[in-house]
C-alpha cells in the first residue's frame, strides 16, 4: 500500500510534469509515494503509480465488503454455510 506524502518531497509544481513527465512518474515508482502537482503554489492532482493505484482500489474495495458484511450482520442478515454453497450452485 501506499506510503504518505513527504511534502518536502514529493510536491512537484505542473510544470516541472510538463518539462520532464519521466522523471516524475520515476520518482513514483521508486518511492512508492503519490506526488501532488502544484500550480501556482496550490494542489491540483496527484500522480501515483499504477500499481499503486490498483493496490488502493483493492484495499478500499476490501474494506467496504468488510463493512457491508458488518452491517448484514448487525441487521440479522446472514445465512449459515450451506445456504451459502447452495446459493452459489456449489451443492
Amino acid at each position: 500500500m501506499e506510503a504518505s506524502i513527504k511534502f518536502s518531497q514529493d510536491v512537484v509544481p505542473i510544470g516541472d510534469l510538463k518539462v520532464n513527465p519521466g522523471k516524475v512518474i520515476r520518482r513514483t515508482h521508486e518511492t512508492k509515494r503519490p506526488v501532488l502537482l502544484t500550480s501556482r503554489g496550490k494542489g491540483v492532482a496527484v500522480v501515483q503509480s499504477l500499481e499503486e493505484y490498483e493496490a488502493a482500489q483493492e484495499e478500499r474495495a476490501f474494506i467496504k465488503a468488510i463493512s457491508q458484511g458488518m452491517s448484514d450482520l448487525k441487521a440479522g442478515r446472514t445465512m449459515t454455510l450451506d445456504e451459502l454453497d447452495q446459493r452459489l450452485g456449489l451443492v
